[in-house]
């Protein structure tokens, strides 16, 4: 889903900017800063540690008025962060931290609960969750991706990516690889774990492709033939898929193809990958002037052949409603209240699975609608309506536990707590 407004008007021809980055110094930082420019203060550590049996998984999810942090085994909370405005989560990569978009920037969320490798097993412990000091200044904060030990941070209003080792997030920016694009826009990142980047090409106007670059910040390959350039998503083997407004790009072994849609108008805005499955799920929509498309099929594109499959739905869904499996199934949340799983090797719609009362889309795309986060084999699935969150089995399709998080939920993210 858009960061900001998408607009759908026909793009120019062949519009293309070069992409010249300027690069900062790489490497993991030091001690933390809240903003740039400040100096450095080490962050204090949680007071209530206890040591666990088990790793414990963590939700967080956004409402009005803070980010409540949950229990993933029983739901229950373990505690509401208040924090004013309208806020977004992202995954730091870590599976201790979430980064929070908000006024700022990036902030540093802990979900206290985390694990130390200890010779041949580790130790596992948890705090009470806090909304720490640290900040990843951003005018505009936007797309967050992180990926095998890599996390990049897009400032929609200046155009600067942040990468990050993904383990040294919440130690602030100091000492991060930093890349600006020539226009700012509402763009995205990919970090590879050999140092390529993926980043978008645009201006506030038009987005328009892709760059690839080197460890060392040198062009290796582009794409100018992406319209409307919106959302990623990394499959197997490292594969890299950028949606478009005609179809996707895929970024593979250096070289760069593209996917056509079926249709002139037949955008992919929103992905989710696996790294079990060579094929990413993709919503689908082909009405560019419609004021909210409530689109009944997803896209399936295979990254080893470049090809486009269109799988129908018995039910719409939004960009909030994409998923995928330990296994890469491929989930959709539908308006039915159906959690749809798809073998994304054939398309087949394998099963549905009743979780929650049909809905509709709001037509404002930061309005609640029930939400999908998938973790550790659990489908999270919010119910704005009801104000629950239920647990799903993605095998068994069970329904394994339901409870009323006292808030209307938004956003909904987690942290498997096991690094």
């Amino acid at each position: 889903m858009p960061r900001t407004p998408v607009s759908h008007r026909p793009l120019a021809a062949g519009l293309a900017l070069p992409l010249l980055l300027t690069a900062c110094a790489s490497g993991t930082g030091g001690p933390s800063a809240a903003t740039a420019g400040t100096p450095a203060a080490e962050p204090a550590p949680p007071s209530d540690v206890q040591e666990v049996a088990a790793s414990t998984p963590r939700l967080a999810l956004t409402h009005d008025g803070g980010v409540r942090v949950l229990d993933a085994t029983t739901l229950e909370t373990v505690a509401d962060l208040p924090l004013d405005g309208f806020n977004r989560l992202n995954g730091a990569g870590d599976g201790r931290h979430l980064l929070v978009s908000t006024q700022g920037g990036f902030r540093v969320l802990d979900a206290g609960t985390w694990t130390e490798p200890h010779g041949d097993h580790g130790h596992h412990y948890t705090s009470s969750p806090r909304l720490t000091d640290v900040l990843h200044p951003a005018e505009e904060p936007g797309h967050v991706v992180a990926h095998d030990g890599r996390t990049a941070l897009f400032d929609d209003g200046t155009g600067e990516v942040v990468v990050l080792d993904s383990d040294a997030v919440a130690d602030g920016p100091d000492g991060a690889r930093r890349l600006t694009t020539p226009s700012p826009h509402h763009g995205v990142a990919v970090a590879l774990a050999d140092g390529t980047l993926v980043v978008s090409e645009g201006t506030e106007d038009e987005r328009t492709g892709i760059r690839v670059l080197d460890a060392a910040g040198e062009e290796i390959a582009s794409s100018d033939g992406c319209p409307g350039v919106h959302g990623e998503a990394v499959a197997a083997d490292d594969a890299v898929v950028i949606g478009c407004e005609d179809g996707a790009l895929v970024h593979a072994d250096g070289q760069i193809r593209e996917v056509q849609s079926p249709d002139a108008y037949g955008r992919i805005g929103n992905q989710a990958g696996s790294e079990a499955s060579p094929v990413v799920l993709g919503d689908y929509k082909t009405d560019p002037d419609a004021e909210l498309e409530r689109p009944t099929r997803v896209a399936l594109v295979d990254t080893r052949t470049a090809q486009l499959r269109l799988v129908d739905l018995p039910a719409s869904y939004s960009f909030r409603s994409l998923g995928r499996g330990e296994d890469g199934e491929a989930l959709v949340l539908g308006t039915d209240g159906a959690l749809h799983v798809i073998d994304p090797e054939t398309g087949a719609l394998e099963r549905s699975v009743p979780v929650v009362a049909p809905w509709e889309e709001p037509l404002e795309w930061q309005q609640p609608r029930p939400a999908l986060h998938v973790l550790d084999g659990t489908a999270y699935v919010t119910e704005p309506a009801t104000r629950e969150v239920h647990a799903v089995d993605v095998v068994t399709g069970e329904v394994w536990r339901s409870a009323d998080v006292g808030v209307l939920p938004d956003e909904l993210a987690g942290v498997t707590g096991d690094e």
